[in-house]
């Protein structure tokens, strides 16, 4: 587009809608915006590349409200979304920006939430739905979701959906809908699934290109910190005292046990925090979001999957207390602060084997991540103090204060003692539960830097120290025999797989997609480290890395596929190295090296990860769903 386009008024809307974008503080169009409104408003398809917060939702949304027929209360645009906290997202901004437009009507469609809700929703008539692929598929089959009328279909976040496995059912959508349609494809990357889709699905479509890789994260603060694990919440703590403008955080973690047992951890020690993961029901999600919004939550604890979507102005701050798997994944968790113009800060806790992923970060954001010094003791009581002495100056100019005086001075009295001394034994009973001086016993050894170590005399450092610039590296573990290598090109890290046996097979129904979704949303695991599956008739082999922690273990061995616990044990019989000290479970026969006679499934490029759990809905405890047992959103 030639024309600088300096605000939405150039661009043709109506006056309705111009007053709800000036509502929400809308002035001059993002250059997502003013690429992409134009296109749309001519009714030509479009294929967008742009990151999160760039301001896509209204790229969209703007153009399809323009041309709604309000008149009409049936489907005349459909938005498909990976997650149903950004269906819920895109939604909300779709009723902002019509908040003029009398009688317009959006509908949120997305698993875990009750059918009833949605049937009788669908029967009132709506003009935009918003939905995740599953659900939408499950309505179409059930006659209850009509497109024929259909003049626009949004895939947002299109390398998302292709990414948890969601493509085929984007696609089936896709053949269900009116060929007159308008397609509009936006997506943060363009892997070759996504450019089949786009070239299968769209008509001529203009592309639209904006730069964000690093824009995304140009205006947070990046730092790491080297961790050892037992440290870690030791070092949080500091840092979430410490921090300076730290309004509001999200903290990743890995696992959905990791969730509750971390916002546990947080709250016995004072912080106003929560956990928020896939096995929350959509109610406690949303409220959990509406309490960080309002301000009386100020900690989540969130898993990757749980956090897509969220967008709340508070988050200053955002903790990687576990390093993701990959780059783009980090990309995604630290964009939930600096959105909009905004500043935010990004910290992540890095183990000394993981500094190579560090670096591998810094090569895609294409920024230096700057090394961070955990608080000193010290640190930590000067910013009590100063916090104590905040809250009491407040007071000593706020409170009327006679009656307290008198009471301190007949204290001082009665005990004999000076009335700083009995001041002094009131400030202890105030902080008694959070001492304003720390304990020194509790204060975790920093480590100086990830850099490498002073050179010095060999034989008295740990020879894996090099890289990592740690004392206390574990001895190296041999690589088993049987294992294979991940390729490092696209993780930066080197990932080895072995072979896992799980107790489902062929005679329960299973098949890879099943197997990949459960263990992807049960562990939390990124499909890509799901690898090669082998199907056998009472139970399947299974790529899987070498290093499982044990909660992730624990998480495996009682989670359900076609009615059947995974009862996930080492393929060879061996021990499973994070389960050294406990007993194992029943691991069944040995896996006797290649398997023989079972169906071989290679690994799927990006994967499939749904959000059915075995063949339980993803709340979690319910019925199978009969029609589709095993479908994500």
């Amino acid at each position: 587009m030639s024309e600088v386009v300096e605000s939405f008024a150039q661009l043709g809307l109506s006056e309705n809608l111009l007053r709800g974008l000036a509502d929400v503080g809308y002035e001059t169009p993002s250059p997502i915006q003013a690429e992409c409104i134009p296109v749309l408003l001519e009714g030509k398809d479009l294929l967008g590349m742009a990151q999160t917060g760039t301001g896509k939702t209204a790229a969209f949304a703007i153009p399809i409200l323009n041309q709604l027929d309000l008149a009409c209360a049936t489907p005349q645009a459909l938005v498909l979304t990976p997650t149903r906290e950004l269906a819920i997202q895109v939604a909300e901004a779709f009723v902002k920006y019509a908040r003029h437009m009398p009688g317009f009507h959006v509908l949120p469609i997305y698993g875990g939430q009750s059918y009833g809700i949605q049937l009788k929703q669908l029967s009132r008539g709506a003009h935009v739905i918003v939905g995740t692929p599953g659900r939408i598929m499950d309505h179409l089959e059930r006659s209850s979701l009509s497109l024929t009328g259909l003049k626009t279909l949004v895939l947002d976040e299109a390398d998302e959906m292709l990414r948890m496995g969601f493509i085929d059912d984007v696609e089936w959508i896709l053949k269900h809908t009116p060929a007159e349609r308008q397609t509009a494809l936006f997506s943060a990357t363009m892997p070759e699934a996504i450019r089949r889709v786009a070239q299968n699905y769209l008509l001529d479509p203009q592309e639209v290109k904006i730069k964000s890789a690093t824009q995304t994260v140009a205006a947070i603060r990046q730092c790491y910190w080297q961790v050892s694990g037992v440290h870690k919440l030791d070092a949080l703590t500091r840092i979430l005292e410490v921090e300076d403008d730290l309004d509001a955080a999200i903290i990743f973690v890995r696992t959905k046990i990791a969730t509750e047992e971390l916002a546990q951890k947080l709250e016995a020690r004072g912080y106003s925090a929560a956990a928020l993961n896939g096995d929350m029901n959509q109610q406690a999600r949303e409220r959990a979001i509406e309490q960080l919004k309002s301000g009386s939550l100020d900690i989540i604890i969130a898993t990757d999957v749980a956090a897509r979507g969220i967008d709340v102005p508070r988050i200053s701050h955002v903790i990687n207390y576990d390093i993701p798997y990959d780059a783009e994944a980090y990309v995604h968790r630290i964009g939930r602060t600096g959105r909009a113009g905004r500043t935010g800060t990004a910290i992540l806790f890095v183990a000394p084997r993981e500094m190579r992923m560090l670096r591998t970060i810094e090569r895609v954001t294409r920024q230096p991540i700057e090394h961070l010094n955990l608080p000193t003791q010290q640190a930590v009581t000067d910013k009590r103090v100063a916090n104590f002495k905040e809250r009491v100056a407040k007071v000593l100019s706020s409170e009327d204060l006679d009656f307290f005086e008198n009471l301190v001075a007949d204290l001082a009295s009665e005990q004999e003692a000076s009335p700083e001394r009995v001041a002094a034994a009131l400030a202890f009973m105030a902080q008694k539960d959070r001492p304003l001086q720390l304990d020194e016993k509790a204060q975790p050894q920093a480590r100086d830097s990830g850099d490498r170590p002073a050179r010095g005399n060999r034989s008295e450092r740990p020879r894996r120290e090099r890289d990592a610039g740690s004392e206390e590296r574990p001895p190296r573990r041999e690589r088993p025999a049987f294992a294979r290598e991940v390729s490092e090109d696209d993780r930066g890290n080197a990932v080895v797989m072995v072979p896992y046996r799980i107790e489902v097979g062929r005679s329960q129904g299973a098949t890879p997609k099943d197997i990949v979704g459960a263990i992807a949303n049960e562990a939390d695991l990124p499909s890509r480290l799901i690898g090669r599956i082998d199907l056998f008739d009472d139970y399947s082999i299974v790529d899987l890395p070498d290093d499982l922690d044990r909660e992730t273990l624990n998480i495996l061995r009682s989670a359900w596929v076609r009615r059947r616990q995974l009862n996930i044990s080492r393929a060879d019989g061996s021990v499973l190295a994070a389960d050294s000290r406990m007993p194992r479970k029943g691991s069944g026969k040995a896996h006797p090296g290649k398997p023989h006679g079972g169906e071989r499934f290679s690994e799927r490029p990006y994967g499939n990860k749904p959000g059915w759990k075995g063949d339980r809905p993803a709340g979690g405890g319910g019925k199978p769903f009969k029609k589709r047992e095993h479908r994500g959103e």
